[in-house]
């Protein structure tokens, strides 16, 4: 398109729906979004409405279209990411009810049945991933147990990204990422018959969309979404690997020398590095993911946490409650201003925080949903700076748990995420992984990320490698080396970590059985 000067990178999360504008050099020019809602019911349900999620998609394009002079005309190509796992229907009139997302946790029950056969471990071979609930393929199962009508009127199985994609061009696809660790194999980026024998889905193979790869094909915005988003018919749209890996590529997950490792510490916490298809360690627990980046022959093994930096939000919490109890009220602004004072008033290494706080449990790189937070080394004479520091280092000592579940613990690592911004932090994080820390300026690594396949895709770029060496490294900051004193320390705390870790699940057993309502 002659004068066409804009990339338009779309990341669609669980909670807000973000449009970003780059030029084709990879400088942010503009952002808008949108909230989008999420419904949580008591029986483990988490549901989104695809036509509301739509809706609050095509008002974030109008929305930058508003920030952005001439948006339309100046729109090169637009790429589209969203949050990953979930179960989209769609049948032959739209949507078969809402969304089952990643947080659902009703397929709990044929998860331990699916985990426990046979066939498992052939399963996690192929796609390199652990079953859980997140997981399309545990939740299509367990549809297809409990309430088959839903698969019965649907006609294609989809994913966010890829129901967002529908509407802005017409085409039922998924991506190579998202089909190879749910149904296929991640070698060959293909659906496996192993796996979806596994799941129990045979029968249901027929729901699941054409492979296409956003950074070599794209099609057209259709007539109708150009006049829902603002946008012109027929520009090009690429359809972005899940939001995990478009993160990482966008903060800095493959490219420089060494062992390169991308860490994402907010809420939650997602950790990456990038390998070879060939060099990928499966783990003898069967945990983690394997999900493949827009690049021939490379992959990114994942670990998650389900919390991070939420461990740290609750410790904040247990103090402004006391000091309002008082009637000295303070803002979790105010508290988080003092972080860095407390850890420096503290000594490293004394007490042992499993930052499991989330109530459903852990999934990395163990699966265990009674698993809980708790201190582990507490003495008269610890005070409340000492727990914070113990709650920062447990997550230091989480991710070191999850990078050894992927093999030998990274040579540098990159960060993204609220902890990025505290310099106290890195440097526990630094110091857990015993390698320097590296901190992207960009602010939507996921857009970016999507926006990155655009750039391939519609040729601004020969490959990828280019396009990281324009859009990504220039970014990085400086390194910064991990404390040597620190380093000493962790290393002598990280065996308690996992001794207790791996001693505590027939107390968190217990301890869901004391909490259960009489008569479960």
């Amino acid at each position: 398109m002659a004068g066409a000067d804009i990339l338009i990178g779309i990341d669609a999360g669980t909670s807000v729906i973000k449009a970003v504008a780059f030029d084709l050099r990879g400088a942010q020019l503009a952002a808008a979004s949108v909230p989008n809602r999420y419904q949580a019911g008591g029986d483990g349900s988490a549901t989104q409405s695809l036509a509301q999620t739509w809706d609050d998609c095509a008002a974030a394009l109008r929305g930058l279209g508003d920030k952005v002079p001439d948006l339309a005309r100046r729109t090169a190509a637009l790429s589209v990411t969203a949050q990953g796992d979930g179960t989209w229907l769609v049948g032959r009139d739209g949507p078969v009810g809402d969304a089952w997302l990643w947080l659902d946790a009703r397929a709990a029950p044929t998860v331990a049945r699916l985990a426990a056969g046979p066939a498992n471990r052939a399963r996690f071979e192929a796609t390199g991933t652990g079953l859980n609930t997140c997981q399309q393929g545990s939740q299509m199962a367990h549809m297809d147990a409990h309430c088959p009508d839903l698969l019965d009127r649907a006609e294609v199985a989809l994913h966010c990204k890829d129901w967002l994609y529908l509407n802005l061009t017409g085409v039922r696809a998924t991506d190579p990422s998202e089909a190879s660790f749910t149904f296929g194999n991640f070698r060959d980026r293909r659906y496996d018959d192993t796996v979806i024998a596994a799941l129990g889905l045979e029968h249901r193979r027929a729901l699941l969309p054409e492979i296409v790869d956003g950074a070599e094909q794209t099609h057209p915005l259709t007539a109708e979404a150009a006049r829902a988003t603002g946008l012109r018919a027929g520009t090009p749209v690429s359809l972005g690997y899940v939001d995990m890996v478009m993160t990482a590529l966008g903060a800095g997950v493959y490219g420089g020398a060494g062992d390169v490792a991308c860490s994402t510490v907010g809420s939650t916490g997602v950790h990456l590095r990038a390998v070879r298809a060939q060099d990928v360690h499966l783990n003898a627990q069967g945990t983690g993911y394997v999900i493949c980046l827009p690049i021939p022959g490379i992959v990114t093994q994942v670990q998650t946490n389900m919390a991070a930096t939420l461990n740290l939000d609750w410790i904040l919490g247990v103090a402004a409650g006391i000091l309002s109890d008082v009637g000295q009220p303070v803002t979790h602004r105010d508290l988080v201003a003092h972080i860095e004072g407390w850890l420096a008033q503290s000594k490293p290494g004394q007490i042992v925080y499993h930052p499991y706080i989330s109530e459903a449990g852990e999934r990395g790189p163990f699966v265990n949903a009674d698993a809980r937070a708790g201190f582990v080394g507490l003495s008269a004479g610890h005070r409340y700076p000492d727990l914070i520091r113990a709650v920062a280092e447990g997550l230091g000592m989480a991710m070191r748990d999850c990078y050894a579940a992927m093999g030998p613990l990274p040579s540098e690592l990159r960060l993204t995420g609220g902890a990025a911004r505290s310099r106290g932090l890195r440097g526990i994080l630094s110091a857990a992984l015993d390698a320097p820390v590296r901190v992207s300026e960009r602010d939507e690594a996921g857009a970016a990320g999507a926006a990155m396949m655009a750039a391939v895709a519609i040729g601004a770029y020969p490959d990828m490698e280019s396009c990281i060496a324009e859009w990504v490294t220039p970014l990085l900051g400086a390194a910064e080396a991990p404390d040597p004193d620190l380093v000493a320390a962790y290393a002598r705390l990280f065996p308690a970590f996992s001794a207790a870790r791996q001693a505590l699940p027939p107390a968190w057993d217990a301890l869901a059985l004391a909490r259960a309502p009489k008569g479960d």
